[in-house]
């Protein structure tokens, strides 16, 4: 059964997002937690998909280990059982879909990275040569890779609204021309990094969204979730031919399955069992593929 809600009233509730439930445990201290909560253009559906908050989590956990050598990131621990008594009481609820992380001021800007051409980024070329107003050559195919990956930020919208696609120049309006900067150079280096590792398990990572956050002192942190598959398109390396859309291992399924009954981006629908059933087969295929390890959690 899928985890629509966490329900923990010995805990603080913030704030509940499309996927994640947010609690206080002290002033230095959060918890987040993954629920099965799916979303789409924005808008959460109805039905969750069974063990696809423990996925993310178990996954991003992976990818914030692999990348630490490039930035520090906000997770105090994953094991549950070091995690405070008050959490651990709701173990058959949280145990492998929650992280114990530092409260850091995060940054109102997602940091998308693309090395690839799809989705809104080939949309909006096709209309007038840019992606996020950047002017890219002409004749590009569809799913063609860059010659160096894209940072192509975006705002982080409000429950219900709309994310908007911006121009890098328009980031440091929003932050400041230090973390601007810091997270335009940093986004791209942590997605060189994974997509090689990606690369040399047979997957390819079209684009993926960072999110960050800095301390008290102003040092920047990675949060949230990193390459996961709500948060990024993979493709098999071995499947991908340029010039057409790829079968992707992600949520690309999900917005794929709505925009073929003209889903009209605002209300929430229940997504069919075969669609569920098929979403978390992908997602547990790229988890196999890039953890190496199979999700005995689930």
């Amino acid at each position: 059964m899928a985890l629509l809600k966490s329900s923990c009233p010995d805990l603080e509730l913030i704030t509940r997002g499309k996927v994640r439930d947010l609690y206080r445990i002290d002033d230095n201290t959060l918890l987040f937690v993954a629920t099965d909560r799916t979303s789409a253009f924005d808008v959460i559906m109805k039905n969750g998909i069974p063990g696809k908050g423990k996925l993310l989590t178990q996954m991003s956990v992976f990818w914030f280990n692999y990348l630490g050598d490039i930035l520090p990131n906000h997770i105090i621990t994953t094991e549950f059982d070091q995690m405070p008594e008050k959490v651990q009481k709701y173990r058959d609820q949280l145990e492998y879909r929650c992280l114990l992380v530092k409260n850091l001021k995060v940054f109102p800007v997602e940091a998308i990275v693309r090395g690839y051409i799809t989705g809104s980024a080939w949309s909006e070329y096709k209309k007038k040569g840019t992606v996020c107003d950047i002017t890219l050559p002409e004749g590009l195919k569809e799913s063609q890779n860059f010659e160096k990956a894209l940072y192509t930020p975006s705002t982080k919208a409000e429950i219900g609204q709309h994310d908007e696609n911006i121009h890098p120049s328009k980031v440091p309006e929003i932050i400041g021309d230090e973390y601007a900067n810091q997270i335009s150079d940093v986004s791209v280096k942590l997605y060189t990094k994974a997509k090689e590792y990606a690369l040399s398990k047979g997957v390819i990572i079209a684009d993926t969204k960072f999110e960050f956050g800095r301390d008290d002192t102003g040092i920047l942190y990675l949060v949230d979730e990193v390459l996961t598959p709500d948060s990024s398109r993979f493709w098999l390396s071995s499947n991908y031919e340029a010039g057409k859309s790829q079968e992707s291992l992600d949520k690309q399924y999900i917005r794929n399955y709505l925009l073929s009954i003209d889903f009209d981006k605002k209300t929430s629908i229940e997504l069919p069992n075969n669609v569920v059933t098929k979403t978390i087969e992908r997602y547990i295929e790229i988890y196999k593929l890039i953890t190496g390890s199979i999700p005995i959690f689930l």
